[in-house]
């Protein structure tokens, strides 16, 4: 299918145009409104940057990472997709085992955080590998989120699927910490209801969204990969819907070179810098919320944001750390 262009805008009164790369085959949903305006973002977008509309239609879109060579991979059609700095889009496991979020570890392995309730090595093929499906003895709840730091230990979430009730005997709502010598351990459970996950570039500090609280929340980490020092990093604005009033919905969770963040939630993705301050949130040309988003293309000089089976781009001023996938 040749490209087509919609009209849209990344600015506060100019309009710029949407750019449909690569379509997939079967049935496609509608593209995306048009009707979407975002204010400039200083330092992180300039105003009339048009907004990519790379794929729409699949079945899903989330756990986006950014790879060495400009491409990205995501979750997707119930597997590992990859889609090429052109838009070309390829299948890299076919069953992925209801993966949400993904990970590249220092040996190019994929990292899934998979709705079965484990964290496994997924690809490439013949280095699969189930990293851990308990804790205590007792299986996780939904592994939702991840990331590697640069020793091999994977930082990921676990939490309820929106509307579930905790049973009797479930593990906590928790952060876990998988060692480089693969010992599991839990590192925070004091999070409402904790999902998009990410690393400083240093990685010092690690964020975890709350999508049932009102706060982008910091941890120091320690040498031996556990956590200190829970704060308050970012207050969101509250758009979500819940039993307990308004709360964030925060989902995926990504962060530049320079430190700025980026939390997908109903609101958009809402921008905060590095001391937490938040700057403006970009709004996505659909009505539902958006569910992650990665830096990835050439030099990751693009944020991608995915989410009900749509991913898009935007070229932002700063480019996406280089030295983790995510």
């Amino acid at each position: 299918m040749k490209p087509n262009v919609w009209c849209a805008v990344l600015c506060l009164s100019l309009v710029s145009s949407w750019t449909v790369f690569g379509q997939g085959k079967g049935k496609q949903q509608p593209p995306p409104p048009t009707d979407k305006v975002t204010p400039e973002i200083p330092g992180i977008v300039k105003a009339g940057t048009p907004i990519e509309v790379i794929k729409y239609g699949l079945r899903g879109s989330d756990g986006l990472v950014g790879m060495p060579d400009g491409s990205v991979i995501l979750t997707g059609n119930g597997s590992v997709l990859k889609i090429d700095a052109e838009g070309n889009m390829s299948t890299l496991v076919e069953n992925s085992e209801n993966a949400a979020g993904l990970a590249v570890d220092s040996k190019g392995r994929v990292i899934a955080a998979q709705y079965t309730r484990k964290v496994s090595a997924v690809y490439p093929k013949g280095s699969e590998a189930l990293l851990t499906d308990k804790f205590d003895s007792k299986p996780y709840i939904r592994p939702n989120d991840l990331v590697v730091d640069k020793k091999g230990g994977i930082y990921f979430t676990d939490c309820y699927q929106v509307g579930a009730k905790a049973a009797a005997g479930d593990l906590p709502q928790a952060v876990y910490y998988i060692t480089p010598e693969g010992k599991v351990i839990r590192v925070a459970d004091d999070v409402a209801r904790p999902n998009g996950i990410t690393l400083s570039p240093d990685e010092k500090i690690l964020y975890v969204n709350d999508w049932a609280g009102s706060y982008l929340l910091t941890y120091d980490v320690q040498p031996d990969g556990t956590l200190k020092s829970r704060r308050n990093f970012g207050k969101y604005d509250l758009k979500q819907e819940s039993d307990k009033g308004l709360v964030s919905g925060a989902d995926g969770l990504c962060i530049d070179s320079r430190s700025n963040t980026y939390a997908t939630t109903p609101a958009g993705v809402q921008v905060f810098n590095a001391k937490g301050e938040h700057l403006a949130n970009i709004e996505v040309p659909y009505d539902e919320p958006p569910q992650n988003c990665g830096f990835g293309g050439p030099n990751k000089q693009y944020l991608y944001i995915v989410g009900r089976g749509i991913v898009l781009r935007i070229r932002t001023i700063p480019h996406g750390y280089l030295a983790r996938g995510k």
